[in-house]
């Protein structure tokens, strides 16, 4: 999906801001190139930890939701803002591709039970990490849409 929302963008399309404070595209895709490493760190140290019987403070559905409802905004953490790691558009989807499909694999094939390790400090499981995880790249597509959408977005010439 991110894939498909960034195809085919000019490079002044990949670098639009809508205010001077806002991201470009291309930062988003930096951004989810930076975080997704820290997420997936989190959930190796957490499946490292012995299981748990303490129950999750967060739902599933709130989790979900988090990925939809762009109404509630917050800055992210400096560790995850975009900086200039990659090259390129190109460079940041790849490898936000490659350990996507790595975190993919994991989910699918653990012999392990991600519901009974809590998250090291958090308020919910790993299964529900790697909800967060999904819904977090399903968030910043819908951040490239409004991008896309604003009144000011180069449009391709044609």
């Amino acid at each position: 999906w991110l894939a498909s929302e960034v195809a085919g963008l000019t490079p002044d399309q990949m670098t639009f801001q809508m205010t001077p404070e806002s991201w470009s595209i291309m930062d988003v895709v930096e951004h989810l190139a930076i975080a997704e490493p820290q997420y997936w760190q989190r959930v190796q140290d957490s499946m490292k930890l012995p299981p748990s019987e303490k129950k999750p403070e967060a739902t599933d559905a709130g989790i979900l939701w988090y990925g939809i409802d762009r109404t509630s905004r917050s800055r992210t953490g400096e560790a995850r803002l975009p900086n200039g790691q990659f090259k390129s558009l190109d460079e940041s989807l790849a490898a936000f591709r490659k350990l996507r499909s790595t975190i993919r694999d994991y989910a699918a094939t653990t012999q392990e039970d991600p519901r009974s390790r809590m998250l090291l400090e958090g308020n919910m499981d790993v299964y529900q990490w790697l909800l967060m995880i999904s819904t977090h790249s399903q968030r910043h597509i819908l951040q490239i849409r409004e991008i896309k959408a604003h009144a000011s977005f180069p449009r391709a010439r044609g």
